[in-house]
């Protein structure tokens, strides 16, 4: 089906795609449709996008990307109501507030969204630990993260023999070069 977005625009959005809130999110009940969007940049910020308003959409993240500790606890009646039996077949998100000083960027992981992925149910859960923050301050975590995150190309990428060679070649005659220069210094 066709959804049309704010943010994005028209969008295809599969049937098997879409989220069911059944208690809506924290200050937006009466919306219980969503969808991710991933905008496929390098930021690794995903977009929870309402069916019902094509206003509303809400960034999210996975916590365990910038705060790899992170674990949500959840009371078997969270479980319950997202018809979970443990977190093993659950996704968790929290959503993010990114102001004007995207220096200032926060994660609520304190009321993680947790989406039941064969089910396809999701709620946001208030955690009962108190040692989580509703701002967690989280850019320098991030950006930490996606600086540092580094691929195997090797596995994508074939390097011609060709070039490896002459690239080889090349560093073996500069180290001759510089050891000529010494010897005749």
């Amino acid at each position: 089906m066709k959804t049309s977005t704010t943010r994005f625009g028209e969008l295809e959005v599969r049937k098997e795609d879409i989220l069911e809130f059944p208690e809506g999110i924290l200050g937006f009940e009466s919306l219980r449709k969503f969808f991710i969007v991933d905008p496929g940049d390098s930021t690794l910020i995903l977009w929870l996008q309402s069916i019902e308003n094509s206003s509303i959409a809400f960034p999210i993240i996975e916590p365990k990307i910038f705060k790899p500790d992170y674990v949500a606890k959840l009371l078997p009646s969270d479980l319950n109501s997202i018809q979970l039996q443990d977190t093993a077949g659950a996704k968790i998100y929290t959503i993010l507030t990114i102001p004007s000083d995207i220096s200032k960027m926060s994660a609520n992981l304190k009321a993680p969204i947790v989406i039941n992925n064969q089910k396809r149910m999701a709620r946001q859960i208030v955690l009962q630990d108190s040692k989580l923050s509703l701002t967690h301050e989280m850019y320098k975590e991030l950006k930490g993260y996606i600086v540092g995150y580094t691929s195997d190309d090797s596995r994508r990428t074939t390097v011609s023999l060709n070039q490896e060679k002459n690239e080889n070649k090349t560093t073996s005659n500069s180290q001759e070069n510089s050891k000529t220069n010494i010897l005749e210094q």
